[in-house]
């Protein structure tokens, strides 16, 4: 029963991110053109700004979150919540969760979407697709900030794969702790459910 359950939502998630991301690749064929960046330089400058910045972004993200799990209460109830949403968890899923939402979300808010919109609402609209009702309010509020910053990122090189890098590592770190790290000793429950349309982080962790 179990295995059943983890294709399935290995399943889900590659055929709900597999549709984002080619929903983003139509429209950014349809559009033609890069997005404008804030500064200035190469190519490979601007791609080594993006990747260095992910990766502080990225080991920013994760640290902070282990610490506000082990010393706040909102923070801890919220990693309750999702390790009860996310059940059962095989490594496989978490690399697939991980890898399928981070590419596919970067694609469509921040290539695709970021430059229609603007910086501010793209960023919103990120925030606002991870709201999961009130108990997991702290998780949306926490998603709009990272809209933001990956947002800034993204329009500051022009390259999307520092955004791309961040975005997989802190879903796949996260996954694993919420996964492994049992703050108040109550167990998951054992069917967990499939995700849904840039929800694999509602049912999956804290990732953006």
């Amino acid at each position: 029963m179990t295995d059943v359950v983890s294709r399935r939502r290995i399943v889900s998630a590659l055929s709900v991110y597999g549709a984002l991301a080619a929903i983003a690749g139509a429209w950014l064929i349809a559009r033609g053109e890069g997005a404008p960046a804030w500064m200035g330089g190469s190519r490979w400058l601007r791609l080594g700004f993006s990747l260095g910045l992910g990766l502080v972004l990225a080991l920013g993200v994760i640290a902070s979150t282990r610490w506000l799990v082990r010393r706040t209460t909102w923070a801890r109830d919220l990693h309750v919540a999702f390790r009860g949403v996310l059940g059962p968890v095989s490594g496989v899923e978490i690399a697939v969760f991980a890898l399928t939402s981070g590419v596919a979300e970067e694609l469509f808010f921040r290539a695709a979407l970021q430059p229609a919109t603007g910086y501010v609402a793209a960023s919103l609209l990120f925030g606002l697709v991870h709201f999961g009702g009130r108990r997991l309010l702290p998780w949306t509020l926490w998603a709009v900030v990272m809209g933001f910053a990956l947002g800034a990122l993204y329009a500051l090189t022009g390259e999307l794969l520092g955004c791309v890098v961040a975005h997989v590592w802190i879903n796949y770190e996260n996954l694993h702790f919420i996964a492994g790290h049992e703050p108040t000793g109550a167990a998951p429950p054992r069917v967990p459910r499939a995700p849904t349309l840039i929800g694999a982080r509602r049912r999956a962790g804290n990732p953006q």
